[in-house]
């Protein structure tokens, strides 16, 4: 009796750790989502033009990564191609869990052919539209998806809560390998070659010769609201976006909710996102929709001027019996190339949201003020080569206060945290230009750029004031910087040179637009607060991809605070080596 007695304990204990178990994998399952990519080369047709490209799980664009707000998120990449690997989480803010940030010899040595590794973070304190991309070279050009993240359980969004959500994202198709079009132009120093066509969802739309089968299509019912998930993960060009004979309702960018406004035209930069309601019609229209989307051009460089499109469609009634071939197909009216006027505009129409639920925190004292200025400029040819840069003996070059950053052969964050940081970096970034100079009038003489690898060390809880001031060393250009680790408020943009006794005046500390990417105004400058609060070494750049591989980047290094939760966790133990 006794032992039968002790036998029904010892299985109903057994039970009810069996139970504890599961209840705690189901809990854990609610906040931990496993994600698994695999890159590998696959085979994909564009405008009659089949290519093997590298992709993740053999999608292009690749998957879509789906969590909310507060959830962790393990995502295993595998490579399984010859080319070094590694992947950005664009837009989050990786507190304390650096290692997981993704830009190869930044945070992490790029993951090698046959290795994996395992980005593991925390999504806190986000919510809205991201994306993830690759951080190495220019494979970003096939390797990206979307990134949503999506309110807690028991939150909402500030907005009626729409009919349907729809990534909807922006990239490019290259009949070339854009590895051999970027090695091309870094040896012989000039522009690189551009684009075949622009894509939504990764399909080229029908103004494009031999595409009209690769048509991204959003079929909608009247009367009904969609949010569209904007995303810009092309390479080298901001993008006007419409739709005919509709309105969007801007509601948020980069993740931020902002104050709504209407407009019947997007500007969206390389790396932003931004979430827009449509309101469709209330009855069935006579008609089918092109959505459009083009780019804003300010430069003297080559790019591609062409127009990707997708068809909103109407679902119609299956007694109505209307096709395609009887609607009438109405296109939207973009912005000229170089409207600037419209770009200003439209960024000064972001404001963050500043409610209760949702303050904009904008850091009201300064501890640090910075002036960079950003744009290119030239370096000479290598052994008295000729080069196809802006004369036969000069490169091509971008730089930031003058230094075209270079990337160390060793990741700059394991350089830091085991401070072993002799040789492969330098912490004297300058704050200002060296040689101030007429930044937007007649170019200097000298229009040569130093090469460093230099990083600005900041103390833990630093704030930060930056402008970014753009040069017209070899034109006015706008810029559009991303800053990884943190998002940034906009307080302020102009044209011409910044001056520091009138222009801080017209600051907006109240409701500027909260971002972790700005465009650079053309011939102008944008002034940024931050607060340095998460530990680690953060890199700034030009999200034009061709830019970056000219060297208009640099890097923060964010010291440890004294508080447990101020600290950078020590690095996992499957982080790849270089």
């Amino acid at each position: 009796m006794g032992l039968s007695i002790l036998s029904s304990l010892k299985f109903s204990a057994f039970l009810l750790s069996l139970i504890n178990f599961f209840v705690f994998e189901l809990a854990l399952a609610d906040t931990t989502r496993h994600y698994r990519f695999d890159i590998r080369y696959e085979n994909v047709t564009r405008l009659c033009h089949t290519k093997s490209v590298i992709t993740v799980n053999g999608q292009f664009p690749g998957p879509r990564i789906v969590a909310r707000e507060g959830d962790r998120l393990l995502i295993k990449v595998v490579n399984h191609v010859p080319n070094n690997i590694s992947i950005h989480w664009h837009g989050i803010r990786q507190l304390q869990s650096g290692w997981a940030d993704g830009p190869a010899y930044v945070t992490q040595c790029p993951i090698q052919t046959g290795q994996s590794y395992v980005y593991n973070y925390t999504i806190k304190g986000q919510r809205g539209t991201l994306f993830w991309h690759a951080h190495i070279s220019w494979l970003r050009s096939t390797i990206y998806g979307p990134l949503i993240i999506l309110p807690r359980h028991n939150s909402q969004y500030p907005f009626a809560k729409p009919h349907k959500e729809v990534p909807i994202i922006f990239g490019e198709w290259w009949n070339s390998d854009t590895e051999a079009v970027i090695t091309q132009a870094m040896q012989n120093g000039g522009g690189p070659n551009v684009s075949d066509a622009y894509t939504i969802n990764g399909l080229p739309g029908p103004l494009y010769n031999c595409s009209a089968k690769d048509t991204f299509k959003l079929k909608v019912k009247p009367g009904k609201t969609y949010l569209l998930r904007l995303i810009n993960a092309a390479l080298n060009d901001e993008l006007f976006f419409g739709i005919a004979n509709h309105t969007l309702t801007v509601v948020e960018a980069d993740a931020v909710y902002v104050k709504p406004f209407v407009t019947n035209i997007i500007l969206i930069a390389p790396g932003q996102t931004t979430n827009v309601l449509l309101k469709t019609k209330l009855h069935y229209p006579n008609a089918t929709f092109l959505m459009s989307a083009r780019p804003y051009v300010t430069g003297l460089g080559t790019f591609d001027n062409s127009t990707v499109a997708g068809i909103l469609e109407y679902k119609t009634p299956s007694k109505a019996h209307k096709t395609l071939k009887n609607l009438q197909l109405l296109k939207p009216v973009l912005p000229v190339l170089n409207d600037t006027s419209f770009a200003t505009k439209f960024a000064n129409k972001m404001r963050s949201l500043a409610s209760a639920k949702f303050p904009a925190n904008v850091p009201q004292k300064v501890d640090r003020h910075f002036f960079f200025t950003v744009g290119l400029g030239t370096s000479p040819c290598q052994n008295n080569q000729t080069c196809q840069g802006p004369t036969n003996a000069t490169k091509f070059a971008a730089a930031v206060n003058n230094v075209s950053f270079i990337l160390p052969t060793t990741a700059l964050l394991q350089s830091h945290f085991f401070g072993q940081s002799n040789g492969i970096y330098s912490p004297n970034f300058p704050n200002s230009p060296l040689i101030p100079f007429n930044y937007t009038g007649t170019a200097p003489n000298n229009t040569m750029v130093s090469n460093g690898t230099k990083v600005v060390v900041l103390p833990f809880n630093t704030s930060v004031e930056l402008v970014m001031q753009g040069t017209s060393i070899l034109g006015a250009e706008s810029h559009p910087l991303h800053l990884h680790g943190f998002n940034f408020f906009v307080v302020g943009q102009g044209f011409g040179n910044y001056n520091p006794n009138k222009d801080p005046a017209n600051f907006n500390l109240v409701d500027p637009v909260e971002r972790n990417t700005i465009g650079v105004p053309s011939g102008g400058w944008v002034a940024i607060r931050f607060l340095a609060d998460n530990p680690g070494v953060w890199f700034m750049h030009c999200h034009l991809e061709v830019h970056t591989s000219w060297g208009l980047r640099m890097a923060w290094v964010v010291l440890d605070g004294k508080l447990p939760n101020q600290k950078l966790f020590p690095p996992p133990a499957d982080l790849p080596k270089c």
